[in-house]
């Protein structure tokens, strides 16, 4: 099998998807565009951020040749990732929508992601293995049980124990398949109320899956997970401690959508984004949405800025090209409240659901970096 994704490799310091990556704030620029694919999955997750999206069958795509001319005026694309639902769910989406989009992104040199739950045949999977960048996953159970609980939480239909066991173990095999064949596979993990005190399980069996990155984000109520307890920034903040304290250092160690900034006023705040500054193959990214990505639903041609928020849609591919929404978008008064950029601090600021979970009264265009 041939590879014909581009050659330079992902590391922490060469990362496509960061925001500040080939951008100059307060001027972004659109470098990455993320295609909605299904509205279908096969689980149902407890904590899933587009799951009330969540359906049992698709509609009917938008022409390719329309999508596929959108992201030709895109002149600065770096990145394509592909969402779902579960984007492997079904095997006319993965032929029909996946692969096309990949092969796009191969011959003009984007790097590619797709977000999977990988639990589905490997067969599927082996018809991506020439395009795909990065497989991310999701990785927040320890053993059989946990995962039963947590990814069945919204079913309707009774799963048994052996059943969720037999798919667990299916999950591990195919992402050390997809790592043996090149990809390079991203395992993320939420910081939750089920998850904070077992990082370090999750982290070791991560490693043991020869995943090559370990995400590490915060939960925020959205969707699904609106249910769920959200965790004081004492207890993310020491979960994040315990984590470092035991990792593996050679593992790319990435976390997101963090809620702890340079401009902190709290001492405890600092002295962590200190540490993780200092701490070998960790990197702390930007978050895309709001900054250098747009969303497209390939199914109605919606573009948003995320797939799981509350901001109105900023146009239709059917009539407007990317560029022009990506301008409405930096122009939104919303996107005004937060977009902020410290250079000293290398920091785009919160996105919106860091802002609204944990600093709701808080300006942060007025503070300024103390470290």
């Amino acid at each position: 099998m041939i590879r014909l994704v581009p050659t330079t490799p992902l590391t922490p310091e060469h990362d496509p998807w960061e925001p500040l990556f080939n951008a100059t704030p307060p001027t972004y620029k659109l470098t990455s565009v993320e295609f909605t694919v299904t509205n279908m999955c096969n689980l149902r997750c407890e904590h899933c951020a587009v799951g009330d999206t969540l359906m049992l069958r698709d509609d009917e795509i938008l022409p390719m040749e329309l999508i596929l001319k959108r992201l030709d005026e895109a002149k600065d694309l770096l990145t394509i990732s592909i969402t779902g639902g579960e984007p492997m769910y079904s095997e006319q989406t993965v032929k029909k929508t996946i692969l096309p989009l990949l092969q796009y992104a191969t011959e003009r040199g984007l790097r590619t992601q797709i977000n999977s739950n990988v639990s589905l045949p490997f067969s599927r999977y082996e018809l991506l293995l020439p395009y795909l960048d990065v497989m991310h996953i999701s990785w927040n159970w320890s053993n059989e049980e946990e995962f039963h609980n947590i990814v069945y939480a919204k079913a309707k239909q009774k799963v048994s124990i052996k059943q969720a066991g037999m798919l667990f173990q299916t999950m591990m095999d195919n992402a050390r398949k997809l790592s043996d064949a090149g990809v390079f596979v991203s395992a993320e993990s939420m910081i939750n109320i089920r998850t904070h005190d077992k990082l370090d399980v999750l982290h070791r069996q991560i490693r043991e899956m020869g995943c090559q990155r370990h995400e590490v984000h915060p939960m925020y109520p959205s969707d699904f997970a609106r249910d769920m307890e959200v965790l004081s920034l004492e207890q993310v903040r020491a979960a994040i401690h315990r984590l470092l304290d035991v990792r593996d250092e050679n593992m790319w160690m990435l976390f997101g959508t963090l809620p702890f900034f340079a401009c902190s006023p709290s001492e405890v705040d600092r002295e962590l984004i200190l540490r993780l500054r200092e701490a070998k193959n960790v990197t702390v990214r930007n978050d895309p949405d709001g900054r250098n990505r747009l969303n497209i639903n390939v199914f109605n041609g919606e573009c948003i800025v995320t797939d799981f928020g509350d901001v109105e849609p900023l146009g239709n591919v059917r009539n407007d090209s990317l560029s022009d929404m990506f301008a409405r978008w930096q122009a939104h008064p919303i996107n005004k409240t937060i977009s902020c950029h410290c250079p000293a601090a290398k920091c785009a600021g919160p996105n919106l659901l860091v802002a609204n979970a944990y600093y709701p009264e808080t300006n942060f265009l007025e503070r300024r970096a103390l470290i």
